[in-house]
């Protein structure tokens, strides 16, 4: 197994080797590929030094699988080369997640549909993942009808150089701006770019992948994406209406019982999930669980994950373990 990361520098490129090494992915070679920038640099993993890269190089070695964290346009460019070298790609930008041609994989959902030809897989949207991992066992017993969701999402789904202008804000450092205002202390109802009906690319992401990993295009869904000054993980308020009635009672044993799904919902003392204690972790929290009382057949839920992890890394290795574990990789 000849593995690559590609972005490897980078903050998901540097979660895929910690949740890697964590999850003792077992391979015989690791090459870790960046930017020209980073090309030459040495970095530490596992007790052993690597040289990082470049991608012209990283393609003729031809890695058996190459998990890619380096942006849309990289990802355009490269993925179908290292395709074309043999190699699968697991991409976790966007750039091929509403591909007819390419499968938009949660492992727990829908890995059963991959095949030895995918060559490129798409990893989702993180609040998309994490959106999907609750709602998924719930549209198999009761049929997801309308999805309305509002997220909550931290500043690293940004980047670092998100995470330096918080930080730098809150220390009263002048530095790079990736905001158009100001983070700390402050809401952003702003991820990604507007498009031309209002909504921006962010929460239609969340639209559209959400029909295509459920695989029901019938399921109506609507999203409003807000950037806040935290870190460790994004948060959703997700109001669902179902087809078919419910039992709260019910709905907690099975989202209890679902893999990646930890239940955090007793009110009472004060439990539910937050980013502070999902940060570093792989399951999705769901909380405050409740029936909206305003219409029949509808659920309220507050739904957290660590947007590095499951929300990519996590969610992108798995991806690599259910290839190498049931022989799709040549």
């Amino acid at each position: 197994m000849k593995l690559a990361i590609v972005g490897a520098t980078g903050l998901v490129g540097q979660e895929v080797l910690r949740v890697i090494e964590e999850r003792n992915f077992e391979f015989d070679q690791l090459l870790l590929v960046a930017s020209a920038r980073s090309v030459g640099k040495t970095q530490e993993f596992k007790g052993k030094t690597y040289t990082i890269i470049g991608m012209e190089e990283a393609v003729a070695k031809q890695p058996d699988i190459a998990i890619f964290s380096a942006g849309g346009s990289t990802s355009l460019e490269w993925a179908p080369k290292f395709a074309e070298a043999g190699c699968i790609v697991v991409d976790n930008s966007s750039a091929w997640r509403m591909s007819p041609d390419h499968k938009l994989i949660v492992p727990e959902i829908n890995a059963d549909v991959l095949r030895i030809d995918d060559r490129i897989i798409a990893n989702p949207n993180c609040s998309t993942i994490q959106m999907v991992m609750a709602l998924a066992p719930l549209h198999k017993k009761y049929k997801l009808k309308r999805i309305v969701v509002s997220t909550y999402q931290s500043v690293t789904g940004t980047g670092k150089a998100a995470v330096d202008q918080l930080m730098n804000e809150r220390n009263g450092v002048e530095g790079e701006k990736v905001y158009p205002h100001k983070i700390d202390m402050n809401v952003l109802p702003h991820i990604d770019v507007f498009t031309d009906n209002g909504y921006t690319k962010e929460e239609m992401k969340m639209v559209n992948e959400t029909k295509k990993i459920l695989g029901d295009n019938s399921i109506a869904v609507t999203a409003t994406a807000v950037r806040l000054p935290v870190m460790g993980g994004h948060s959703e308020s997700v109001n669902v209406e179902f087809y078919n009635d419910f039992d709260l009672k019910e709905v907690r044993e099975i989202l209890s019982k679902t893999p990646g799904v930890v239940v955090e919902d007793d009110v009472a003392n004060n439990v539910y999930p937050m980013p502070l204690n999902a940060h570093h972790k792989d399951e999705v929290f769901v909380g405050r669980l409740r029936r909206d009382d305003s219409q029949p057949n509808t659920l309220n839920m507050w739904v957290v994950a660590d947007n590095l992890r499951k929300g990519a890394a996590t969610n992108a290795v798995q991806i690599a373990e259910f290839l190498a574990a049931n022989n799709l990789v040549y």
